[in-house]
């Protein structure tokens, strides 16, 4: 089982792997060849890891009113964002209502954020 796990990790590398020398003489990471910051990299993945844990807590958490008015106002399927004007007027309410279903929502997916670490 070691070996079956062994092999598996056999192609991983790290953003600082050394892969050679440049002209100088310094040594280059993968991260070097990327071009890119290792701080971007892990940014990237980071915000990526919270985006999908928000996406989980606007579908496992709210009801289906929270759940547009979010969608709508932090255009979270792609969308532009929307003002609470145009939110309320796309679904038949008043801008007020939006307002509020919106703090009461943004509410829930903190604490469902926050219990979800």
């Amino acid at each position: 089982m070691h070996l079956r796990s062994e092999r598996r990790r056999a192609g991983d590398i790290s953003l600082e792997t050394p892969i050679g020398k440049d002209r100088d003489g310094s040594e280059l990471t993968v991260a070097d060849i990327l071009g890119t910051d290792e701080d971007e990299v892990f940014g990237a993945a980071s915000d990526r890891i919270w985006a999908a844990a928000l996406r989980r807590a606007v579908d496992n958490t709210l009801e289906e009113r929270e759940r547009a008015v979010i969608v709508l106002r932090y255009g979270l399927d792609g969308g532009e964002p929307l003002p609470q004007r145009e939110t309320a007027r796309l679904l038949g309410i008043s801008r007020s209502y939006v307002s509020r279903i919106e703090k009461k929502a943004v509410i829930k997916l903190g604490e469902a954020l926050r219990e979800d670490g």
